[in-house]
């Protein structure tokens, strides 16, 4: 039986950040919370007008982390747990969002110390959310705005954990390109190949559905037929890319991930590889490892503009390049001796079990040695 529930409002296009000032208006929130990346985004006309008319009752804080560790996340939950926010406006990648939504459901209940944060996500003991959130990308990639977990790293004890709970879907998202539209190329070529990684993964996932494969396909070619674009600088191409993150974070929102994430993880918090580069290295060797049970394959590379998985290989990484970006583990500084504690971190539950294939110590080392 296939179904599918995503319950988030989408406004996406250029100028779609008009629409702030009304949705703030209609939820009537009383407090709210606004965190944003960096000051610039206060420039945009709607930003600046819901500040104005919320500067009684708004609170502006940045997060300017990359890939939130835990005891960030408890450093802003302590800033802010007495605010009694109804409303957490995220305005910035997908670390941004993620905070903001964890924010939403740790609101909920007393934590004390980075311990007890600790404790209360890994086990995922806490409660409903606290307050609505709304998400506002100023990336293409991760599709934070449309799904209900975020993750948090926890370097301390090399772990990964998502706050995750089908209650925390954002009210709305606001996917507006004109705030992606000066990200470094390097950057916005790696947010791309994430969203693209997104879309493949949740294509073959063991719980995909006839909505969320429609949508990873028409995410992947959208992204693909226009990277080359994202590459010579046409603004065009931040509108086809703020597309396809959103349709592939709708595809995904609904699977979750599979091989390619759980792999990777390891693989950033090693060696600190950009997400989006260190998955989407993996995606034609893990493809590969998919191919017997991907239905409808034929349909899956065609999106991808390919003939094959040596093709898509071979495309993944000239992209790489081009854009500045390493495509081979060694380059990255990653050693063959450290494959076997890699390989003991890549099997995250929820996305190595999500796989089609089943993921065993020898076909993960065997993935990691065909991109190293």
């Amino acid at each position: 039986m296939n179904t599918y529930y995503n319950p988030v409002r989408t406004y996406q296009g250029a100028g779609s950040l008009a629409v702030l000032p009304q949705l703030v208006k209609d939820l009537n929130p009383g407090r709210i919370l606004m965190l944003i990346w960096d000051e610039s985004v206060l420039q945009n006309r709607y930003i600046k007008e819901t500040a104005a008319v919320y500067a009684d009752k708004l609170d502006i804080k940045t997060f300017a982390w990359s890939n939130p560790e835990l005891f960030q996340l408890y450093e802003m939950y302590n800033e802010t747990r007495n605010g009694k926010y109804g409303l957490v406006i995220a305005v910035g990648g997908g670390s941004v969002l993620d905070v903001g939504k964890s924010l939403c459901c740790l609101f909920a209940q007393e934590i004390e110390s980075v311990d007890a944060m600790r404790s209360l996500i890994e086990y995922k003991t806490y409660k409903r959310p606290a307050c609505k959130w709304i998400g506002v990308p100023t990336t293409a990639g991760t599709g934070s705005e449309v799904t209900c977990w975020a993750t948090v790293w926890d370097s301390e004890y090399d772990k990964k954990y998502s706050v995750d709970t089908q209650d925390n879907y954002a009210y709305a998202a606001i996917v507006d390109p004109v705030l992606a539209s000066s990200m470094p190329v390097k950057l916005a070529v790696s947010s791309a190949l994430d969203a693209v990684c997104h879309a493949a993964e949740s294509y073959w996932a063991k719980a995909s559905n006839t909505v969320s494969r429609a949508a990873a396909l028409a995410a992947i070619k959208i992204i693909m037929d226009n990277l080359e674009g994202l590459l010579c600088g046409k603004e065009e191409a931040h509108d086809c890319m703020a597309q396809g993150s959103m349709l592939a974070g709708m595809a995904f929102s609904n699977t979750r991930t599979t091989a390619c994430h759980s792999i990777s993880y390891p693989l950033t918090m090693q060696y600190h590889i950009p997400h989006g580069v260190a998955v989407s290295i993996l995606l034609a060797p893990v493809m590969r490892l998919n191919m017997p049970y991907i239905r409808r394959r034929e349909e899956l590379l065609a999106a991808f503009g390919v003939a094959d998985v040596k093709e898509l290989g071979e495309k993944i990484n000239t992209i790489l390049e081009k854009s500045g970006s390493p495509c081979k583990l060694s380059q990255w500084g990653a050693k063959e001796e450290d494959f076997e504690e890699i390989i003991a971190h890549s099997m995250t539950k929820g996305r190595a079990d999500n796989n089609p294939a089943d993921l065993t110590a020898q076909n993960v080392k065997e993935i990691l040695e065909a991109v190293f």
